[in-house]
């Protein structure tokens, strides 16, 4: 059955407690209901990898307008729970398109917690210096291009990796080595559909969390687009929990992905 509540209205003891856990540091004592959805996640001991993945979509699984617009598809609960989960992360990973379309700050406001370092992958430096990563100093942001990418950077004082890409694209597990070497571990990939399908088809995702909301779009751009199938048993048929997120319904799944260390 899946965990009824208002997770929003519980960020009191219980999320702290959620906190006090984090990496394996102990047992999810005094965390209440929160402890179904975050215990598995507050598990991952201390320096091990992890990547997990978060997507709203609507029934019909579309994830914003054709013209980009996503705010806010699903509830109050799925946004506080998104804020949460960069609590919980070394590393808020989003692609260049989520930076364009919605400029997040991707900092923890709506629960108490640390904010996580922001990852922006832009092979070709594509973005302005203007956007919300690039001018708070709250947190470091961290610009992934490619190595083949366009010299220079107009982004000042914004550290920018060069990783080697193929197929125009930058090896998902490559990002993961990548960030492992700097310390960052327990990895959140926020958005958007793109770069979590890239995730997903590298097998470089723990866990996918699919919120879904009930609302019928009709048009726009899918949630997740992955190589061409013929037949239905050749989808992906992994472990499923299901959550309940006030009207919306959290559905993780769980995935063995390949470990960027």
């Amino acid at each position: 059955m899946p965990a009824e509540g208002d997770i929003a209205e519980r960020n009191g003891a219980q999320w702290q407690a959620v906190l006090a856990c984090r990496r394996g540091a102990a047992c999810l004592t005094g965390a209440g209901m929160l402890a179904e959805l975050y215990g598995p996640l507050c598990a991952i001991p201390s320096g091990q990898g992890f990547a997990i993945a978060h997507l709203a979509q609507s029934l019909d699984g579309r994830i914003a307008t054709t013209q980009g617009a996503s705010r806010w598809i699903s509830g109050e609960n799925d946004l506080h729970h998104t804020h949460c989960l960069r609590a919980l992360a070394d590393a808020v990973i989003v692609g260049a398109d989520t930076i364009h379309n919605d400029d997040p700050l991707l900092t923890v406001r709506r629960c108490a917690g640390e904010h996580p370092v922001r990852v922006v992958i832009d092979p070709d430096l594509k973005l302005g210096p203007h956007h919300k990563v690039f001018t708070d100093a709250s947190t470091p942001t961290l610009v992934i291009a490619a190595a083949d990418g366009p010299a220079g950077s107009r982004l000042g004082f914004v550290e920018v990796l060069r990783l080697p890409r193929y197929g125009g694209v930058i090896a998902p597990l490559a990002i993961r080595e990548a960030l492992a070497a700097r310390g960052l571990h327990w990895l959140f990939i926020e958005g958007g559909g793109v770069t979590i399908s890239h995730f997903l088809r590298a097998g470089c995702l723990d866990r996918l969390q699919l919120t879904v909301a009930p609302v019928i779009l009709g048009s726009g751009r899918p949630s997740l687009t992955l190589p061409e199938i013929t037949l239905p048993r050749q989808g992906l048929r992994p472990e499923v929990r299901r959550i309940g997120l006030g009207e919306d319904v959290l559905f993780e799944c769980i995935f063995e992905s390949r470990d960027g260390e």
